[in-house]
């Protein structure tokens, strides 16, 4: 019961704020300017046109508008930095140029960022030990075929 109270009461304070938040951008608005008669439309006033020449409705509107901007925007800084985030959970020794090449595709160029994401998401000791299980079998097969000879 108490996690719903603190949840409803963190709801109440968001709702109060986006209409609070509305309420001063409503202040702060002019809709058109003119009034439009009935003539200028074709079948008569919409019955729409009252909410959109509301300036509450309207800071309403940019209120949400920006809040999703926000939210998009956080989403995609999140999605930008789980390279960094993959490699601090690993305790990777590529942390630093993981996140050095992170805000290198954040304002270079985006190649960086999949660079960044392969070093991160790699398991490099899988791939050193391929590497020298090939390096071993040449340098076993050079050694075999120069004592061959």
């Amino acid at each position: 019961m108490k996690g719903f109270a603190a949840g409803f009461a963190k709801f109440l304070a968001y709702i109060t704020a986006i209409l609070g938040f509305s309420a001063i951008f409503s202040l702060m608005a002019g809709i058109h300017g003119t009034h439009l008669t009935e003539a200028y439309f074709s079948q008569g006033t919409p019955n729409i046109i009252a909410l959109l020449d509301s300036e509450f409705f309207m800071g309403l509107i940019f209120v949400i508008t920006l809040g999703v901007i926000i939210y998009v925007l956080k989403l995609m800084w999140d999605l930008h930095e789980i390279a960094v985030h993959k490699a601090q959970r690993l305790n990777s020794a590529h942390t630093q140029v993981v996140f050095a090449l992170s805000l290198c595709g954040l304002f270079i160029d985006k190649t960086w960022w999949v660079l960044a994401i392969i070093i991160a998401f790699a398991r490099w000791d899988i791939i050193a030990d391929q590497l020298s299980a090939i390096i071993n079998r040449g340098l076993g097969r050079d050694d075999s075929k120069g004592s061959q000879s």
